[in-house]
């Protein structure tokens, strides 16, 4: 409809309003004085006053401009306003008329009638036509029927949001929550069940989707929930964050089908923040790999501890200027400078620790894909073991006072190239840090949910392809995190670090792989075997079944955190540590093949057994040499005791 229709309407409404109000205001019976054209108080002057008021105003706020099947509270909040403006003004103009005439033009009680008249018309009658048309629109869509999880604000929210907005074809039929006391009641006319009933109403009132707006809700509660929905063919969906919601107000289109994440998370971490900012607060900070997955989310969590200057470092250009972008435009953060530079590129580092000489480092920076190092060993020693190397030794030489870093549980009984790279790099700042001043602390933890490589992300794109999902193997297990719970462990323990400590961290229970992809598989709406297949492929080079946070001859020891705790792990010799870092760049720099480096890897970190890896031969060669050795000193003491015989 043309806007100069809707105004047009609203001027008529005006009208009618306010001829309404002298009627009502004179009891239907209107002196003979106000039809009266002569006299300056008549409705033939009055009139055509309070509709210029009103036509000015309209145009001003562009009331008319409005779409009225969309019309929401906040556009009759805006015709209430400048309804109240316009009366505002009408008054003011009685008082100056009766300051020179000694009489009100038009009576006080016409302007507060003709006020809410109008209010009342003008709101009532947008919604009404909303009203009619989405029930027009409605009986023209297939209808799904959907229950809400949750009887609070958001579940009201949500309930509203699927009325309100047309084509969502989704009909709120049901409301459930845990607290049995709301049983039997109503919300926004919509009753109000027992959660225990959920699967008795899924198939009494054939719900097609369930909506979760508790936000509260406990993980293994809703993991309960969606495995019911899951069975029952259910689609089920959850509300985001308030703070993501458009203008304060929820639309139809952020409402997002759960995700494997939400099923994996626990409960939120409570950190000492106070510690960490008293670590951070105008200090300067450098996180290495701050691009990666780990390093980014270190840098966005570091932000609301107002450190001096965030110097953010990476090799990878593009990420770097994502993470720029991100932290002036969300973060509306500017203490922080880019740095392009390379781990291995000693001078390079150096250059940056001469100009900022930062107070505490966050290392992120490594190779972490196993089947890649496995087939690239050279750099998973020159990144890995050197690059932590030189970051450590010029910590060292610059008064750094806290290094701390990002390792993993793969350097537990390591089984592959990458994971026995961090356990030497581990080693070397551990033994660094007895001699030094610097406190070297170092973070160990699993899987983190949707970071570069992880295999969330790698289902979830093969099943947006159509599959086939791809597993490893049908045993194989992980333990997961999600990335911001894992950053927030790390910046609490390096805040409480003295030095020389290994902190492991809670990863929970250890996740079946084919468990999860069978689940992320049915949260799509698919059916296994049906829509899509899952493909078993084997074992990747160095990929082992199950991970472990712990070597065997390690043990534990609690923090003042309940999911940190600090491992007590074998203590080496720094001469010994830098005489194999030595050695490290001489095979880097000799024709050596990749044999001889993981050989060197094998004999610091000797639990390092390779797993599915053509480097198996070289652990035989051990036994071998073992078994010589056990030999050659039985054939001793047998010499011995024949000669004492």
């Amino acid at each position: 409809m043309p806007r100069w229709i809707i105004l047009f309407i609203d001027i008529t409404i005006s009208l009618v309003s306010i001829v309404t109000a002298f009627f009502l205001r004179f009891n239907f019976n209107l002196p003979s004085n106000y039809l009266d054209s002569s006299n300056l108080r008549s409705l033939y002057y009055v009139i055509p006053i309070f509709l210029l008021v009103r036509l000015i105003s309209f145009i001003l706020s562009r009331t008319y401009a409005g779409i009225i099947r969309h019309t929401s509270t906040k556009d009759a909040a805006r015709i209430f306003t400048v309804l109240s403006l316009g009366s505002v003004s009408i008054v003011v103009a009685n008082f100056i008329g009766y300051y020179f005439i000694h009489s009100f033009f038009v009576p006080l009680s016409v302007i507060v009638i003709e006020f809410f008249t109008s209010v009342f018309i003008m709101t009532a009658s947008r919604f009404i036509v909303k009203a009619v048309y989405l029930e027009y629109l409605n009986d023209h869509i297939e209808q799904e029927n959907v229950i809400i999880y949750g009887s609070g604000g958001h579940a009201v929210t949500a309930k509203r949001t699927l009325s309100q907005e047309g084509k969502t074809g989704l009909n709120v039929v049901a409301f459930i929550d845990q607290n049995k006391d709301l049983a039997g009641k109503k919300l926004d006319g919509i009753n109000i069940y027992k959660a225990s009933k959920l699967e008795e109403l899924i198939h009494k009132l054939n719900i097609s989707v369930l909506i979760i707006a508790e936000k509260e809700l406990k993980p293994i509660l809703k993991n309960e929930i969606i495995e019911i929905c899951l069975n029952s063919k259910v689609k089920v969906q959850t509300l985001p964050d308030v703070k993501e919601w458009i203008n304060g107000e929820l639309s139809f289109k952020q409402i997002r089908k759960v995700k494997i994440e939400d099923l994996l998370e626990r409960k939120p971490i409570s950190l000492d923040d106070k510690q960490i900012k008293k670590d951070t607060i105008n200090k300067i900070v450098l996180v290495t790999g701050a691009a990666g997955s780990i390093g980014s989310e270190i840098v966005k969590q570091l932000t609301r501890f107002k450190p001096h200057k965030i110097l953010i470092l990476d090799q990878a250009e593009s990420p770097l200027y994502d993470l720029e972008l991100e932290l002036s435009e969300k973060f509306s953060f500017q203490n922080y400078q880019v740095l392009i530079a390379d781990v291995t590129n000693k001078k390079r580092l150096e250059e940056i620790f001469n100009q900022y000489k930062p107070s505490i480092i966050y290392h992120a920076a490594a190779y972490k894909h196993v089947p890649m190092m496995e087939n690239n060993p050279k750099e998973a020693i020159a990144t890995n073991v050197l690059g932590t190397k030189n970051v450590a030794d010029l910590a060292v030489k610059y008064g750094t006072n806290k290094f701390v870093m990002v390792s993993t549980d793969k350097a537990v009984n390591p089984t592959n190239v990458m994971g026995a790279s961090k356990r030497i790099a581990e080693i070397y700042t551990q033994s660094l840090n007895r001699h030094t001043k610097t406190k070297f602390i170092t973070t160990r933890f699993g899987n983190v949910l949707g970071s570069n490589g992880s295999v969330i992300p790698r289902f979830r794109n093969q099943i947006e392809k159509g599959g086939p999902v791809t597993v490893t193997h049908p045993d194989i297990t992980r333990y997961f995190m999600t990335i911001p719970e894992a950053c927030q462990l790390v910046l609490e323990a390096g805040a409480q670090g003295e030095g020389g400590e290994i902190f492991i961290f809670d990863m929970g229970s250890s996740v079946k792989i084919v468990d999860l992809a069978k689940k992320m598989i049915r949260l799509s709406g698919l059916e296994l075997g049906k829509d899509i297949q899952l493909n078993y492929t084997g074992l990747r080079p160095g990929e082992k079944l199950y991970e472990e946070l712990l070597n065997s001859k390690e043990n534990t020891i609690p923090t003042h955190h309940s999911k940190i705790m600090v491992a007590k792990v074998r203590e080496y010799q720094l001469n010994d540590v830098i005489e194999a870092m030595t050695n490290f760049k001489d095979i880097l720099k000799s024709k050596e093949n990749d044999f001889a480096i993981v050989r060197y890897m094998k004999k610091i970190v000797p639990e390092f057994i390779s797993k599915n890896s053509i480097y198996e031969e070289l652990d035989h060669e051990y036994e071998i040499q073992e078994l010589n050795g056990r030999n050659g000193k039985d054939q001793k003491i047998n010499g011995e005791k024949l000669l004492s015989a």
